[in-house]
């Protein structure tokens, strides 16, 4: 029972100043990472034709990986209240969101017969960022501008993180909708980045757009998806200042380390 709480704290829920959970952490997003660039790469046919050994043997070690991950989770979520039942709740835990992407991150390799690479999903799995990314020390703010970005840090940073993954999975899933009909056009993930960039961020030059029918569905989601998100920090940092200008008029002070107002 010991092994089996350590093992789900150090996966799920560990407690701050846990180590061992967050050396974990860092190792999985690290893997993830180089999953997605694994990926993107082996699209632009020169580099897989010269490393495709390599890529074939990284695959295989990152699944294996990313299997046991995924027993470890199962096994170890009877901890948790909320799943104490071996069977029930361990079928009620592989159908939270997470879980179910991580079996589709592996499941390909399993059943190639399904014809689908879902590799792209991994990037999904970037979400587990939110409970490790911390920004390291900061120097201290003298400036305005200063003081209102590392005030509002977390908020800009899970914004980046967001419009980053955004921008590989649009790219992605833009590839494998368009790749047959325009084989020139999106000719791999980094040529999908193109078009990614320019919807995303509305500019929309026209020289390269989806034809197919599942293509021009995805453009639409992902152009009001842009708007969206590069609607966010605007609204963020046009609050921060607000705050900083009234905290000003007060006479406050703030931290210049963590942007609190600092009391008498």
């Amino acid at each position: 029972m010991e092994l089996k709480k350590r093992v789900y704290e150090i996966l799920d829920v560990a407690a701050p100043g846990d180590h061992a959970s967050r050396v974990f952490d860092i190792f999985i997003l690290t893997l993830i990472a180089f999953n997605v660039v694994a990926l993107i790469l082996e699209t632009v046919e020169p580099v897989y034709d010269a490393l495709s050994r390599l890529f074939s043997v990284f695959e295989i070690v990152s699944v294996l990986i990313f299997s046991l991950e995924y027993i470890l989770r199962l096994w170890s979520s009877t901890v948790n209240p909320a799943y104490t039942a071996p069977v029930v709740g361990r079928l009620r835990f592989a159908c939270t969101p997470l879980l179910i992407i991580d079996l589709l991150a592996v499941l390909p390799f399993y059943l190639p017969f399904l014809g689908l690479d879902l590799r792209f999903v991994r990037a999904v799995r970037l979400f587990r960022l939110f409970r490790v990314a911390k920004l390291g020390r900061y120097s201290q703010a003298l400036q305005t501008f200063g003081r209102i970005f590392l005030s509002k840090k977390e908020e800009l940073l899970t914004i980046v993180i967001l419009l980053l993954l955004l921008l590989v999975l649009a790219s992605s899933l833009m590839y494998f909708a368009e790749h047959e009909a325009q084989p020139e056009v999106f000719a791999s993930i980094p040529h999908s980045m193109w078009w990614s960039i320019i919807t995303l961020t509305t500019v929309g030059y026209g020289d390269v757009y989806p034809i197919t029918a599942g293509g021009k569905v995805l453009a639409a989601v992902i152009a009001v998806l842009g708007i969206g998100m590069f609607a966010l920090p605007t609204g963020i940092l046009g609050a921060a200042f607000v705050e900083e200008i009234q905290t000003r008029r007060k006479g406050s002070r703030l931290c210049p380390h963590c942007g609190k107002e600092i009391k008498s």
